[in-house]
């Protein structure tokens, strides 16, 4: 090999390299819920009610079948 080439691929390395880090710093700014802070009781509270919510407009259920 001759200098040129040993040097070219000392370039496209650090290069490499360098994009990597470039990359993990910009994605280290994004939010990542699903692995954020543990719910608190107001946010259980909340989808709770919420759970609540979607029940109640549910049409009543047969119970005929229970009544046997």
């Amino acid at each position: 090999m001759n200098d040129l080439e040993v040097w070219l691929i000392i370039i496209l390395v650090v290069g490499i390299i360098a994009s990597n880090l470039a990359v993990l710093k910009y994605s280290a700014k994004f939010k990542m819920p699903q692995f954020g802070e543990p719910k608190t009781k107001t946010d259980k509270a909340a989808e709770d009610e919420s759970v609540k919510d979607l029940n109640t407009d549910q049409a009543p259920s047969d119970k005929t079948d229970n009544d046997k």
